[in-house]
């Protein structure tokens, strides 16, 4: 089968996987990593989540593992380290996918697990399976109990490596390095290139490729929206927007966990169909509410930015900032997960009077101002938006004033 994958070098077992998932041609960052990891360069890339950044390397590693034998019977041949559980499993998922026709076994290994999937994990690490996909901690857990076969190890992904720094898992990562044979493959995924990204580089890779990948801006099929409101206006306005909107599956991201809680307990109390995921959830009511919310048995997801790397549906209709993201760039990844696969969809932002010189650096980033839509009128006056302050008091009027509010709450100019 003659396809662009295979002028890339990828052999025809896994060119007949990928074309049955609907892979058509090589993205940017696949045309210049695939390359790279045949040719057994180690690799540092930059680049978002959408890009492809993940068959990027999971398709030269199943290819690697399908045409050559491995350098010892029975060890592991790709280790891949993700900051999440729900990455791993996508992760893992996609690997399936694309080996189904290849002889490559696979396993993620994540933390919140029971006893018997303790064991499952065991038996996995230590029976041969190809490639493992894990978080940092429990993958540690199992190296300190000294039965994880490494020494045959062709590959080491950390995936998402500055997420993985951001939530404090340097020392982790540097620990699981120790276990592994200094004669291997290292590569490398960042959002970012921040200093500290840079210095683990230099620590793990080897003369590295080095891959650039441009920030991608929302898709063109989002219609992007922004209401400037005060922090109690919130509730009620995404009430209203969720009986005005007719979108079926809807995502709500807040940024903290309690808010997540109380968020989706105020819309059930209201009479919507809603689940909250974060953090807290063990790793089995996370999984079921991804199947509810997948199967439409869930109008509503509300979450935590731990969804919006992980999230793997084509056809969320709606996604709504209840709260302004700290990191501009997660902004791009939430919208992101909305008009997927060429589709339409609406992204909006409530932007409270402390949130507008983050959402002003967002505007910055996507190199557009968001349009701000009209509040309804019987939420009372709203603040002037102002993104290069924070918390304006000056000309912020609160509710129950009529300062502040013009032309009924409409578009604020600055």
């Amino acid at each position: 089968m003659d396809t662009e994958f295979s002028r890339l070098g990828i052999g025809p077992e896994l060119v007949e996987g990928i074309s049955a998932m609907g892979y058509r041609s090589p993205t940017p960052i696949q045309e210049q990593a695939i390359p790279a990891v045949l040719d057994h360069r180690d690799l540092i890339a930059c680049a978002q989540t959408g890009t492809g950044k993940t068959a990027a390397f999971l398709l030269p590693i199943i290819d690697v593992i399908t045409q050559y034998r491995p350098r010892v019977e029975g060890s592991i041949r790709a280790l891949v380290v993700v900051p999440t559980r729900e990455l791993a499993l996508q992760i893992d998922q996609q690997l399936q996918g694309m080996a189904y026709y290849t002889p490559v076994s696979s396993m993620p290994v994540y933390g919140g697990s029971d006893a018997a999937s303790f064991d499952q994990q065991k038996a996995a690490l230590t029976t041969g399976t190809e490639v493992i996909v894990a978080t940092p901690g429990k993958l540690l857990s199992h190296l300190n109990l000294g039965y994880v076969p490494t020494q045959g190890l062709d590959f080491l992904v950390l995936d998402e490596a500055d997420r993985m720094l951001d939530m404090g898992f340097i020392d982790d990562i540097q620990r699981i390095i120790t276990f592994l044979p200094k004669d291997r493959q290292t590569l490398m995924f960042s959002a970012t290139m921040a200093p500290q990204i840079r210095q683990l580089a230099k620590q793990v890779l080897h003369d590295p490729v080095e891959i650039t990948i441009a920030l991608s801006k929302p898709a063109e099929g989002v219609d992007q929206r922004a209401y400037v409101v005060y922090a109690p206006q919130k509730r009620p306005l995404l009430e209203h927007i969720l009986a005005d909107d007719d979108a079926k599956c809807i995502l709500v991201f807040a940024g903290r966990k309690s808010e997540v809680k109380e968020l989706a307990r105020y819309l059930k109390k209201k009479g919507h169909e809603v689940a909250a995921m974060h953090s807290d959830l063990e790793q089995e009511e996370r999984e079921n509410v991804m199947l509810d919310f997948r199967n439409r048995k869930l109008r509503i997801l509300v979450a935590t930015d731990v969804v919006s790397r992980g999230i793997d549906i084509d056809d969320i209709d709606l996604v709504v900032n209840y709260d302004v993201p700290r990191d501009p760039e997660d902004y791009v990844h939430r919208v992101g997960r909305t008009a997927r696969a060429a589709r339409k969809g609406t992204a909006i932002t409530f932007v409270s009077d402390q949130d507008m010189r983050e959402f002003g650096r967002i505007e910055r980033l996507i190199e557009r101002e968001v349009p701000k839509a009209g509040v309804p009128r019987d939420l009372g006056p709203v603040p002037a938006y102002t993104p290069g302050e924070r918390g304006r008091k000056r000309n912020g009027a609160r509710p129950g004033s009529d300062r502040g509010r013009k032309g009924g709450g409409g578009r604020r100019r600055r």
